[in-house]
C-alpha cells in the first residue's frame, strides 16, 4: 500500500516534474535512462556549487567562473576523478544534470570497495580524493527543447565530461555475476544485488522509507516518475529481496515481480 500511495502523490503533483515544450514522453524517458546513473571521468575542474553550474549547449563553459566557484565552495571534483550523473531534471530550455548527489554529496560508491582473486584485495580508491562534494551542471538550450539523443548530450559535455574512457566503474562491473553485469547494463534492478549496484542500475532513487516487518529491517527504494514505469526495490540489509514494477498514470499494468526465495 505504500508503494501505490506513493505513486498517487506523483500522479497529482505533475507540476514537480516540468517537461520541454517539445519533446514528448518518449523523448523524456530516454534522455532520463540515457543519462541517470552514467558514470565520467573528468576533464576540467568541476567546482562544488550551491548553484547549477552553466554550460551552453554549444559547447562552452566560462572557465574563469567556474575556477571562482571553485575558490568559494571548493572543488567537487578534479581531472581525472569519477563521478555520477544521480538526477536528471528537464526543463523547457534546458537540462540540469546532478553530480554526486549535488551540493549536499560527496562519498564515491567506490570508496571502501575492494576486489581481487584468491584472498588478495586491493582498494578500488584509497579514499584520499579531493573531491569533498557533488554539484551540478545546468545545460542551457537558448530556446525550448527539441528532442536530443542522451549520447548526444554526452558528446556536448565533452569538454568537461569523458563517458567513455574506460573507469574504476567498468573494472568492478566486470568483477560481478555475469547476471548481475547484464542487470546493470540494461538498467534493471534485480533480487540479490546491494546498495551499490542498485546505484549503478537506476541512479539514486526518488524516494526511501523504511518498517520493521515480520522481525525484519527493510528499506523500500523507489524509482521514476509518472505517467510510466515505478519500479520498487526492497532490501533487508544490504540486499534486495524484492523487486515490482508498475505503471503510474498509465492504467492499471502491473509488472512482474521478483521476490527472493
Amino acid at each position: 500500500m505504500r508503494g501505490y500511495a506513493v505513486i498517487a502523490i506523483l500522479t497529482f503533483a505533475p507540476g514537480l516534474f516540468p517537461a520541454g515544450n517539445k519533446l514528448t514522453w518518449e523523448d523524456r524517458v530516454e534522455l532520463t535512462r540515457g543519462l541517470t546513473a552514467e558514470y565520467a571521468t573528468v576533464k576540467a575542474l568541476l567546482p562544488r556549487s550551491p548553484k547549477p553550474l552553466v554550460f551552453d549547449a554549444s559547447g562552452g563553459y566560462d572557465k574563469n567562473q567556474w575556477a571562482e566557484v571553485a575558490r568559494q565552495s571548493g572543488p567537487a571534483a578534479r581531472n581525472g576523478d569519477l563521478v555520477q550523473i544521480t538526477k536528471v531534471e528537464i526543463g523547457e530550455d534546458k537540462l540540469v544534470l546532478q553530480i554526486n548527489g549535488g551540493f549536499k554529496g560527496g562519498r564515491k560508491w567506490y570508496q571502501g570497495v575492494q576486489i581481487g582473486m584468491g584472498g588478495n584485495t586491493a582498494p578500488v580508491s584509497n579514499g584520499d580524493s579531493n573531491a569533498p562534494g557533488g554539484t551540478s551542471i545546468e545545460i542551457l538550450f537558448h530556446k525550448p527543447l527539441e528532442p536530443i539523443k542522451a549520447s548526444e548530450i554526452k558528446k556536448m559535455l565533452a569538454p568537461v565530461l569523458d563517458f567513455e574512457k574506460h573507469t574504476v566503474t567498468q573494472l568492478y562491473s566486470e568483477s560481478l555475476p555475469p547476471e548481475t553485469q547484464a542487470a546493470i547494463k540494461e538498467k534493471r534492478a534485480m533480487v540479490g544485488m546491494d546498495h551499490e549496484q542498485v546505484r549503478m542500475a537506476l541512479g539514486q532513487p526518488q524516494h526511501k522509507s523504511r518498517e520493521t516487518k515480520d522481525g525484519l529491517e527493510l528499506e523500500d527504494w523507489v524509482f521514476g516518475t509518472p505517467p510510466g514505469k515505478i519500479t520498487f526495490v526492497t532490501f533487508n540489509g544490504d540486499k534486495v529481496i524484492k523487486v515490482k514494477d508498475s505503471y503510474a498514470g498509465l492504467g492499471s499494468q502491473v509488472g512482474p515481480t521478483q521476490v527472493v526465495r
